[in-house]
């Protein structure tokens, strides 16, 4: 079981993390609180896997209370505001959810929160879902009359076209009739991320992040992808998960 605390001083948003955690059956709350104090009481009396924390309150902000705590707990940020998104993977938050929080967007925080908590603890305990692995490391699309292979380490960026996706490797690239999403939905979620509407990235393939903008190498130069909005907050996660 992981022991969960709420730390909002808006009692709807409480409700609505509430609704939310229980339905998800690894997961405990200890404590809701109403500000940081009570937080603080809390994570001082508890076992605390996790708190879900709001940003704006009284007396101490989320960012506030946080900058104190000696060794906190994994916590997902719960907030109405995305311009402190940056700020808030600066200070190694798991996740940052924008109010109103959707259940899918939850779920997919907590299954982050889950595989960490667990890989802590040593425990064989499964996530909320959990998705069929796939041992090949390569897929076959329709192109030019054929089928053609397509290894996964190959794979510099994937762009989108209108009803088509171009796929770029370093020398060479296959133009098939996809929808990004259809093409999204069948790659390994740990090897490839979309950073775009028009854009999916090989992980590996990021050299760096200018700005608003991932750097990839491609036939020897430097090229950059824009980060688009909807997913700059994803493609951080990652980041400040491997950040040194």
């Amino acid at each position: 079981m992981i022991n969960v605390i709420i730390v909002d001083d808006e009692p709807l948003a409480q409700d609505v993390l509430e609704n939310h955690i229980q339905r998800v059956p690894e997961l405990n709350i200890v404590k809701k609180c109403s500000n940081a104090l009570e937080a603080n009481d809390a994570l001082r009396n508890n076992s605390v896997d996790l708190m879900f924390l709001d940003i704006q309150m009284p007396q101490l902000t989320g960012m506030e209370f946080l900058r104190t705590l000696s060794n906190p707990p994994l916590v997902i940020f719960t907030t109405a505001y995305p311009n402190y998104a940056v700020e808030g993977f600066e200070l190694n938050a798991l996740d940052y959810l924008l109010k109103p929080i959707s259940l899918d967007r939850f779920i997919k925080a907590t299954n982050k929160a889950i595989d960490q908590i667990n890989l802590k603890k040593g425990s064989n305990s499964n996530p909320v879902t959990e998705t069929p692995k796939d041992s090949a490391d390569y897929f076959f699309v329709k192109a030019d009359k054929k089928l053609i292979k397509v290894n996964y380490e190959d794979i510099i960026y994937i762009e989108g076209l209108k009803d088509y996706v171009i796929i770029r490797m370093a020398n060479s690239r296959v133009i098939t009739l996809q929808t990004m999403k259809s093409l999204e939905s069948k790659l390994p979620a740990g090897q490839f991320k979309r950073i775009h509407r028009s854009y999916i990235v090989g992980v590996n393939q990021i050299k760096a992040i200018v700005g608003n903008m991932v750097e990839i190498i491609e036939k020897g130069q430097a090229k950059h992808l824009p980060i688009g909005k909807n997913y700059r907050e994803d493609l951080l996660a990652i980041i400040n998960k491997n950040k040194l």
